[in-house]
């Protein structure tokens, strides 16, 4: 998995993710990301889009656009940003999101 910078802006990566099937919204809450009534742990979930953004003069404006999919055939999207609370997630998803 590599970063890809295709889009000018998030809404566009999200519009295109939308069309191509992604269409559930995830959150993340701990070591899960959840969505509906559903958490996929770590293990049950692939990171297959990555997008990420800087802002042009302020680093408060970045953020990362996820393409997520799960063993159980979900597909849907993450979004995080530089200011997002992590307080609420665990390293091991920390570790996952991140970008190598």
């Amino acid at each position: 998995m590599s970063a890809k910078y295709k889009y000018a802006t998030v809404l566009e990566a999200i519009k295109q993710l939308r069309d191509a099937g992604f269409m559930v919204d995830f959150n993340i809450e701990g070591n899960f990301l959840s969505a509906n009534s559903s958490k996929y742990h770590i293990d049950d979930f692939e990171i297959v889009e990555v997008y990420r953004y800087e802002g042009d003069s302020n680093p408060d404006e970045e953020s990362t656009v996820y393409g997520v999919a799960s063993k159980d055939g979900v597909k849907g999207i993450l979004v995080t940003s530089y200011g997002m609370y992590i307080d609420d997630i665990s390293e091991e998803l920390l570790q996952k999101l991140s970008l190598k």
